[in-house]
């Protein structure tokens, strides 16, 4: 059972972060550590927790090499700040974060979060070179540097990506950047009757590569665009005028062939309505809703999801589902009409899910009930080498106890 915590603390400095690590471990306390609690919805929550440390205070540019396309930035800086300072500068990081005026570097990394531009752009780890790291002791290690090369050996930096705060407490990231693209387009589409399947094959046989695109299905105020009678569909472009011009006549055509007629086009705001979709990942309504993530191959995502909506229709759930047609990640959001009929059904449903979908993580939920669920789904391959990852980096369980897989 957790504990009712203690103490919140924020502190404004690395040495700070070590002086509360360290004695905490000494002291055989246990610390939860958050950052801006967008992502909170994942996980377990902390077996215990004496300290929750907070790494909002941690904020701020360390250093900006602008001509070397490379920045360092303290883990409690908003993504969404990061990102417009690189805007201004016009490069990126695609971070893809939910809710990134509170996401924080530090809790982005740490939670592995992959965004839907992956396909094209790479992973957030793919742009980690550097990194400041507290250990479960107090140790102040750092990996990495500030220069872009091949390393030998095992990038450090990026072993504590997806590590859920369990290796130690990231308080420093060191990123490369990209040139930001020239300009963003963005098309919606409701879609009629029988054309689902084929308007995503089209989508994913497109020559030129969409920075991203969705097949959705409910999410009416949180998602731009009308919908039709199997949803719609959200594609994004970036790149130069010339690029997204042939992107537009192509993708026009191959929707036609499909059989979807009509197509909007948004200019202005086309970031903004990508961001939407993102931010809808981890939308609840309340104690009402669990939201899954679903990792498959793009050409198995579509029966994924319909498979999935028709389980929640056997529970009489309401379902909402986005598909990343380029990625194959399948969001399924379950609900119902107040938390306590939701709570009488999420557990049986959960399990039904999982024999289904072994591998289905809980991404968002206020539901009281959340700790009662397989959020990390079938514990992965690697489970073993993870126990024993853990041992080495934390042997006390001082950081996060009990969040992660398999209660790592």
């Amino acid at each position: 059972m957790t504990r009712q915590t203690q103490a919140r603390l924020m502190p404004a400095g690395v040495e700070e972060v070590s002086g509360i690590v360290g004695r905490c471990d000494r002291a055989g306390e246990k610390v939860h550590v958050v950052g801006g609690e967008t992502l909170a919805g994942m996980g377990f929550p902390p077996e215990r927790a004496d300290v929750t440390l907070v790494t909002t205070s941690l904020r701020g540019i360390v250093a900006n090499e602008r001509a070397d396309l490379t920045i360092a930035a303290r883990a409690g800086t908003p993504i969404q700040s990061l990102a417009m300072l690189l805007a201004n500068q016009r490069q990126f990081v695609p971070f893809d974060a939910p809710a990134p005026q509170y996401a924080t570097l530090g809790g982005t990394l740490a939670a592995g979060w992959l965004g839907p531009r992956r396909h094209l752009y790479g992973r957030l780890r793919d742009y980690l070179i550097g990194s400041t790291i507290v250990l479960a002791d107090g140790t102040i290690a750092r990996a990495g540097g500030m220069v872009v090369k091949n390393v030998a050996g095992y990038d450090m930096s990026r072993l504590y990506v997806g590590s859920f705060g369990t290796l130690g407490v990231l308080v420093q990231a060191n990123l490369k950047t990209v040139p930001l693209p020239a300009s963003s387009r963005l098309f919606l589409a409701p879609l009629p009757e029988g054309t689902r399947e084929r308007a995503c094959a089209r989508l994913i046989a497109l020559g030129t590569v969409p920075a991203a695109a969705f097949w959705i299905d409910g999410f009416h105020h949180a998602v731009d665009g009308d919908e039709g009678p199997e949803g719609r569909i959200l594609v994004l472009f970036d790149g130069s005028d010339a690029l997204l011009e042939r992107a537009t006549l192509e993708l026009r055509s191959a929707l036609g062939r499909a059989g979807v007629p009509a197509t909007r086009v948004i200019d202005a705001g086309a970031r903004e309505a990508f961001e939407r979709v993102v931010d809808a990942y981890i939308a609840c309504l309340g104690e009402r809703s669990v939201t899954y993530r679903i990792f498959r191959f793009p050409q198995e995502s579509g029966s994924c999801a319909l498979a999935v909506q028709e389980l929640a229709r056997r529970f009489k759930l309401r379902s909402e589902t986005i598909i990343d047609v380029m990625n194959g990640d399948v969001l399924l959001r379950v609900s119902d009409l107040d938390a306590h009929a939701f709570g009488a059904k999420i557990e049986t449903f959960d399990d039904a899910l999982h024999e289904l979908e072994p591998r289905a993580q809980v991404v968002a939920s206020k539901h009281p009930h959340r700790g009662n669920l397989r959020v990390w789904g079938a514990p992965p391959p690697a489970i073993d080498r993870m126990r024993a990852l853990r041992g080495r980096f934390d042997p006390n369980r001082t950081l996060n106890p009990g969040c992660f897989v398999q209660g790592v």
